[in-house]
């Protein structure tokens, strides 16, 4: 065997390193982008650009973080992406990166985040292709595996554009709707001898198109609807996390005397103990919030998520009687292969805009005197008793924690300190946990697959690193433990994180799937965990964090053994550090997720 030794010291290129390569220029031009980070997963198929980002660029602006796992890192700057709505950069091996990437790929989409992501192919000349590895790595139109869930691909072949591609992608990219963009590079141009002066990125002068502006007769067609409606239901979704668009919407909100609704399924769009918030929103509509929608005279759907499918929920067969107002410009990205366009659903006013864009134009027109909310209070965990709903019990039937006494032992644990919630399960209970800024919590994965959890937090932790916010994400079992190894890199990079493990040994959701198939088919619902169960052997989910760099805590079973470990934790995480709590919890929804599960097909 021939040993070949690699050195383990580093030196810093020197300052004026001239740009002698393909690759060179093309991480000048990923410089000149802003990105801070590049995640990647190292290959072959990038080597020379890998070479370009260390030695010519000194591995800073972007700095790489290591992930042991290719969508991993599309995750990680997924997550980068909902807290900052700013790209990061990823780099993907080859067709194979691209293909474990794919996933992750489509969550971003779907959840319409920025996203530069750099792939590469082995050389398309085939004369300088090596042996074996070199074509199977190769392959005609690598960006078809995304196309159809990306804003944009390119595969240039010549230094000069690829600086132009990576300027145009991240031009894009950062154009509403927001989406990644997937630019591949030749091997052939990245390990090629730069001739004459290299390319100048100046993204500058190439910076994102402007926001579309509603036209000023839509604008004042949807005024006199809201102004003259009696009652006014706004659908908050797809909104940003900026502070002045936020009080924008309560103003609106206020003067309109509307009911606000949420969703689970995006992130905080509007405060939920509010007077104006309707019930507490879930990942499926809260019968209560259908109930408001039936009544209303004038719906405005702020980049609603499936406006066509809610108002389904709502009226049934039956016709939609509320005049709907509509801003959105999601339709531009729209496509075929993914039905993200959702139900048909009618608009009596469209406001070609962005919700952000849409709410300062309203306002602006609407009159300055509006009716006060005639809801009484916000819905809240105490309102929730007065009506019935009661506080969770520590318990559940056989004497497991239930994920209602986790929220609370957790919430009660964080207290005196700004969370921001990155993920939480099925079973959360959001009327247990109020929202009252734009970073109070960020939303699902956008694909609603499942395994992007732990990437998600790990690159929400590291936007929030160093600010005054806790970064918290709470995971099912199933998702903690597809996607666990890029916890890592959280502890490689030193990102402080905190990920508690709502941990009941299954695969419940598909539980309750087999039991609504049963039933309905009159076979044996006792059947419907087979196939389903993670036990014999349980996972060792805190060991699992302790091998990966974490501290790990769990598995906690006794109530009276929660509030301390979660305790800890908080303050390993507060001093910079990164811990796992492995919760088991009792199988089962809170009243009101069951019911939304109930009234869904």
């Amino acid at each position: 065997m021939v040993v070949i030794n690699v050195p383990d010291e580093t030196a810093a290129p020197p300052d004026d390193a001239p740009a002698g390569w393909g690759s060179d220029a093309i991480a000048e031009a990923l410089r000149a982008t802003g990105v801070p980070y590049v995640a990647l997963n190292p290959g072959s198929s990038y080597r020379g650009l890998h070479d370009s980002l260390v030695n010519y660029l000194g591995d800073r602006d972007p700095s790489m973080l290591v992930c042991l796992h290719e969508e991993h890192a599309v995750a990680i700057a997924h997550g980068y992406a909902k807290v900052t709505g700013e790209p990061m950069a990823v780099a993907l091996h080859a067709n194979v990166g691209l293909m474990h990437a794919a996933m992750a790929v489509y969550n971003a989409y779907c959840d319409r985040v920025p996203m530069i992501i750099v792939g590469a192919t082995g050389p398309v000349d085939a004369d300088r292709r090596r042996p074996w590895i070199d074509w199977l790595h190769t392959s005609a139109d690598q960006a078809a595996l995304v196309r159809d869930y990306v804003k944009w691909d390119d595969q240039p072949a010549s230094a000069p554009a690829s600086v132009a591609a990576l300027l145009r992608g991240n031009q894009l990219t950062r154009t509403h709707p927001m989406a990644p963009v997937y630019l591949c590079f030749d091997v052939g141009v990245q390990e090629a001898e730069l001739t004459g002066e290299p390319p100048t990125p100046r993204a500058e002068r190439y910076p994102p198109f402007p926001d579309a502006q509603p036209s000023t007769d839509a604008v004042d067609a949807a005024v006199r609807l809201l102004a003259e409606a009696g009652n006014v239901v706004i659908l908050a979704g797809g909104v940003g996390h900026d502070q002045h668009a936020w009080q924008r919407r309560i103003e609106l909100a206020e003067r309109l005397g509307a009911s606000v609704v949420t969703d689970l399924k995006v992130g905080a769009g509007f405060p939920t103990d509010h007077p104006s918030h309707g019930a507490a929103p879930g990942l499926f509509i809260n019968p209560a919030n259908l109930e408001l929608i039936r009544a209303a005279d004038v719906v405005l759907s702020l980049d609603w998520l499936d406006l066509g499918g809610t108002l389904r929920q709502a009226y049934g067969e039956r016709e939609v009687t509320a005049r709907i107002v509509v801003a959105t410009i999601d339709h531009q990205l729209w496509g075929g292969w993914a039905k993200v366009d959702q139900a048909l659903h009618p608009a009596d006013v469209l406001l070609h805009c962005r919700a952000d864009v849409a709410v300062p134009a309203l306002l602006e027109r609407l009159p300055a005197a509006q009716p006060a909310s005639t809801r009484d209070a916000p819905f809240t965990p105490e309102a929730a008793d007065r009506t019935g709903q009661g506080a969770a019990d520590q318990t559940g039937p056989t004497g497991a924690i239930t994920v209602a006494h986790l929220q609370d032992t957790l919430r009660e644990a964080t207290s005196d300190r700004a969370v921001t919630l990155i993920r939480v399960p099925f079973a959360w209970d959001a009327a247990r946990w109020p929202i009252g800024e734009p970073l109070d919590y960020l939303g699902a994965d956008g694909g609603a697959g499942i395994g992007s959890g732990p990437g998600l937090a790990v690159g929400a932790a590291l936007a929030l690193r160093g600010g005054d916010r806790l970064p918290v994400a709470v995971l099912g079992d199933g998702d903690y433990l597809m996607g666990v190894t890029a916890l890592w890199t959280a502890a490689r990079h030193e990102i402080p994180l905190l990920v508690v493990v709502a941990n009941n040994n299954s695969f419940f959701n598909d539980e309750v799937h087999q039991y609504r198939v049963a039933r309905t088919r009159s076979r044996p619902v006792g059947n419907a965990h087979v196939g389903m169960r993670l036990q014999e052997p349980d996972p060792d989910v805190a060991g699992l964090a302790r091998d990966l760099g974490f501290t790990g805590h769990g598995p906690i079973r006794d109530p009276a053994d929660l509030g301390p470990a979660l305790r800890k934790a908080v303050l390993a995480v507060r001093d910079g550090g990164q811990a796992v709590v492995d919760v088991r919890v009792e199988r089962g929804y809170s009243a009101e997720t069951a019911a939304a599960v109930a009234n869904s097909p």
